[in-house]
């Protein structure tokens, strides 16, 4: 199976990062096929940037969507993902909201630990309209941002190991999510002085993909009606090709 990962910040040093970690993952189960924003913020910070890249998401998918089984949006905050569920024929996994379902699954109030002062009011928005507010003990924010946690993951460690256990301790967090892309692959370093179990958000989205395009066509659960077809101007040619195309059925996750 092959699975599209979608980075919609423009840094394809971010996107090889991430490819990397998800191919030592699925350890030759799948092919995982990297894509990083044509346009936009080279790590998004801010709402104006999420917004943009949400368009980036959709630009992404639509040129190199065809012939995957699913697709993965990599980016904490999940830009773009209606759209991209409304859009896409194959299940679409954003990595917030599969890691704060993760999170429900595994505790009874999770915290977000992330990088970038304001991303705290932009979450909290993000996991009320999951309906899960009354699950959420905090959002904990690194003045650095997740593109600075990413070009020096150790330097972040202990900062990252002090908020989590700071949501513990102080916030009541019996679940910690370690959020954003530029974070992947950091929950474990940390796990370990962290007294609750850390999830980091790109590993808790890749295992939710995986087992969706494992189902095969046949089994999803389709569950957005067809979009109906949409003229556009101004848009990338693959993007506007796949607006206007009609499909008789479409995925969601």
């Amino acid at each position: 199976m092959r699975i599209l990962l979608i980075n919609p910040n423009t840094s394809p040093e971010l996107t090889e990062r991430i490819a990397r970690l998800a191919r030592a993952s699925v350890a030759g189960d799948a092919a995982i096929v990297p894509a990083t924003g044509r346009f936009g913020a080279r790590y998004i910070t801010t709402r104006a940037s999420a917004a943009i890249a949400a368009h980036a998401a959709l630009d992404a998918f639509a040129e190199h969507g065809a012939g995957c089984d699913a697709v993965l949006l990599a980016c904490f905050g999940d830009p773009g993902l209606a759209a991209l569920k409304e859009l896409s024929p194959v299940p679409v996994v954003g990595m917030a909201e599969a890691a704060c379902h993760e999170a429900c699954r595994r505790g009874r109030r999770f915290a977000i630990v992330t990088g970038g002062l304001l991303w705290k009011p932009m979450l909290e928005e993000f996991v009320a309209q999951l309906g899960l507010a009354d699950r959420l003990a905090s959002v904990r924010c690194l003045p650095q941002t997740g593109g600075d946690i990413a070009r020096d993951p150790d330097g972040s460690l202990a900062a990252l190991a002090a908020e989590s256990r700071a949501a513990v301790e102080m916030d009541g967090a019996d679940v910690v999510i370690l959020g954003g892309a530029g974070l992947a692959g950091l929950a474990v370093p940390i796990a370990d002085r962290v007294p609750v179990p850390v999830l980091c958000s790109f590993e808790t989205a890749l295992r939710a993909v995986l087992a969706l395009a494992s189902q095969g066509p046949g089994q999803r659960e389709r569950t957005l009606a067809p979009a109906p077809p949409t003229a556009s101007i101004g848009l990338s040619p693959h993007l506007a090709e796949a607006l206007q195309a009609r499909s008789p059925s479409r995925a969601g996750a």
